[in-house]
This record gives structure tokens, sequence and C-alpha cells, in this order.
């Protein structure tokens, strides 16, 4: 009996690191920060081009700023534009990003230590 309950609790540890980590992952997504990927990332870039022309994809994102999709383009001129998609890849709306490519502007502030 006590060999029984032993293979019952490391079960029950197991999922709970499973599922805990799935969690996290999922997380991340909600906050925007998991990477667009496959088909997805194709046709959030190409609807992001088409409304701001070309430039060089410096990010992709997940549920950006309240979009179901974001992507920041660097301009040719040496601006940077993220681009808000809802889920249908239609442009919700565009604004400079001046914390550069993939990063967040919280990132470059300084301390208040």
């Amino acid at each position: 009996m006590r060999r029984r309950t032993k293979w019952v609790l490391a079960a029950g540890l197991s999922a709970a690191v499973v599922l805990g980590g799935a969690g996290a992952v999922m997380a991340t997504a909600a906050d925007g920060d998991a990477p667009l990927t496959g088909e997805t990332r194709d046709k959030a870039v190409a609807a992001a081009r088409a409304h701001v022309g070309e430039g060089e994809v410096t990010d992709t994102e997940v549920g950006d700023d309240g979009a179901a999709y974001g992507v920041e383009i660097l301009r040719a001129d040496g601006t940077q534009v993220e681009v808000n998609l809802d889920k249908d890849y239609r442009v919700t709306g565009t604004e400079a990003d001046d914390d550069g490519p993939g990063g967040d502007a919280d990132d470059h502030e300084p301390d208040d230590d």
C-alpha cells in the first residue's frame, strides 16, 4: 500500500509540473511576447507591409497592445513602425515604435535605485 501511495504522489507532482509549464507558456502568449510563426506570420507581415510599405520586419507578436497581432517594420528611412492587426489581418492602428527592434520602451528607462 505504501508503494502505491508514492506512485500516486509522484504522478500528481508530475502533472502539476507539466500543467504549470503550460500555464507559463499561455501567459507569455497572452502578454504579447510570443512571436508569430508559419502562415499566421506570413499573412500578418503581408498585411503590415501592404499598409506601411516595404521594410525589414524586426519583430512579430501575438496579442500586442490589445491587437490580435503586432508587426514591427524598420523602414528604409530608419524609422520603426508597429502595425496592429485584428484576427482577420485588418489594420487596427499604427504607431511610431521608438523603443527599437523587438524592444520595450520600459527596458530603456533608467532604474530609480
